[in-house]
């Protein structure tokens, strides 16, 4: 018997279940259907199980270096089963956490593949989802109002055949039960960079090869050179204009691939090849054929309240591009549902959104880069304080990095922030309220920074705008 619903959500990762979640907070009968795990890539496969083990690559470093801290190293040790052991209950107690928001919601959880069928007997337009159940029980009819697509994305492979010994993806990278001893990184952009930092943490050989002409290309010129400093200093070998050729592979107990450099051709080796060359959405598979709606460049084209050409079928999260994110994504879903509950939310403010690097040193931003500031045609002015003449950062024993901020010269508004640091990761959402109230500099100075902490940095880099830092 087919059953009836106000919302489907084809996706259960975390823009889907939030959805899910604010539907049901507006009175909506909502049901998911998910074909692995609630919680999706974010929990399972990305965000908590990499952070996870950064968390613990973090400590080791820490620890590495702990007579600076008068403490004694002479036991110490890495058991790497026990730290996938430890990023394994993280996942599990969290991926019951949303198992239990469901049941709390009432939202109806079906395990399997949802397709989405053309017109037909259950209704004249595209949207009946038939459910392949995963457990094999005869498949599942459901005739929703309203459908909303969150199935993610997946990494790239370059054309690299993934065999998940020797070339591997960050999804089969997160379940390796030994280190290698050396590995090469093919990109170095936000996911390349974090498990390089990790890795090399963990006492790991790393190569990054980088196509662009420097790694974290989409950050501020700044960030990108501090970072590439940071990291060489780790032991990180560093190639940039790389442009790797995957015909080259040879693999025998190790990968060896050539790069052209400089138009010259090198050879590299390593236990492991790692492929982060971002991801792409996943658009095959459940039925999109059967619909009006339109594809862009492999992301489902929608409108700012997530319509796609099928006013009553939304998209949200990696599947329409964009930034991305797992919280870009929750909110996108919100807003979604939100416009099917006729409650006429406003249009996201992307560039309002703060984005982080979870690597060793941590790096985050909001707004503009100063490049990005001044090719918008912005008369631009900047204020940078540096971590090292802040107490706090002396304590904690990590002085490298800065806060960076670029302001508009002529209307003095605050354009964008950028960190490399310390706990920056947590220090950006003091700049993204900034950039919310639409604060000028003089107005973040305003706000005093207890002492000593590490937000004095953004107190005395608003000052440093006009040449006013107090201890730089």
């Amino acid at each position: 018997m087919a059953q009836e619903y106000d919302l489907v959500v084809l996706g259960g990762g975390t823009g889907g279940y939030v959805a899910a979640i604010r539907a049901a907070q507006l009175g909506l009968k909502t049901a998911i259907v998910e074909k692995e795990k609630l919680g999706g890539t974010c929990l399972h496969k990305g965000c908590i199980p990499s952070k996870a083990l950064l968390r613990s690559a973090e400590v080791y470093a820490t620890m590495k270096r702990s007579e600076e801290f008068g403490i004694d190293k002479s036991q110490l040790s890495l058991n790497f089963p026990r730290v996938q052991e430890r990023k394994t209950q993280i996942v599990e107690q969290l991926h019951k956490g949303v198992q239990f928001l469901m049941k709390k919601g009432k939202i109806d959880v079906y395990e399997g593949i949802g397709r989405i069928l053309g017109p037909s007997i259950f209704s004249p337009l595209p949207g009946t989802i038939s459910v392949e159940m995963r457990n094999g029980t005869e498949n599942e009819m459901l005739i929703p109002k309203n459908i909303i697509i969150a199935t993610g994305s997946r990494p790239n492979t370059l054309n690299f055949q993934i065999d998940g010994q020797y070339v591997l993806t960050s999804d089969e990278a997160l379940s390796m039960e030994e280190l290698p001893k050396s590995i090469l990184i093919v990109g170095g952009g936000v996911i390349g960079v974090e498990w390089a930092s990790m890795l090399a943490d963990f006492d790991v050989e790393v190569t990054i090869l980088e196509y662009e002409d420097r790694i974290l290309r989409t950050e501020d010129t700044d960030i990108s050179k501090e970072m590439r400093q940071l990291l060489e200093k780790k032991g990180i070998n560093i190639h940039t204009g790389a442009k790797v050729l995957p015909d080259s592979i040879e693999i025998d107990e190790g990968v060896t691939i050539n790069a052209e450099i400089n138009g010259e051709i090198q050879s590299f080796s390593g236990e492991k090849l790692l492929i982060t060359v971002g991801r792409q959405a996943n658009i095959e598979g459940f039925g999109l054929a059967n619909t009006a709606v339109e594809i862009d460049r492999g992301v489902i084209k929608t409108n700012s309240y997530y319509q796609t050409k099928e006013s009553h079928i939304y998209a949200i999260g990696d599947v329409i591009g964009g930034m991305q994110l797992a919280h870009v994504a929750s909110h996108e879903g919100i807003l979604a549902v939100e416009h099917i509950a006729g409650n006429n939310p406003q249009p996201l403010q992307y560039s309002l959104i703060s984005t982080c690097i979870y690597s060793n040193p941590e790096a985050s931003k909001v707004g503009l880069t100063e490049e990005e500031a001044k090719s918008q045609g912005y008369k631009v002015k900047t204020g940078k304080f540096p971590f090292r003449s802040i107490g706090k950062a002396l304590v904690f024993g990590e002085s490298d990095g800065f806060v960076k901020m670029v302001v508009d010269a002529e209307t003095n508004d605050l354009l964008g922030v950028h960190m490399i640091g310390p706990h920056v990761t947590e220090l950006i959402s003091e700049a993204g309220l900034a950039r919310v109230l639409d604060a000028t500099p003089w107005e973040i100075s305003q706000n005093i920074h207890p002492h000593p902490s590490l937000s004095e940095a953004i107190g005395e880099a608003a000052l440093a705008v006009d040449g006013n830092a107090l201890h730089g």
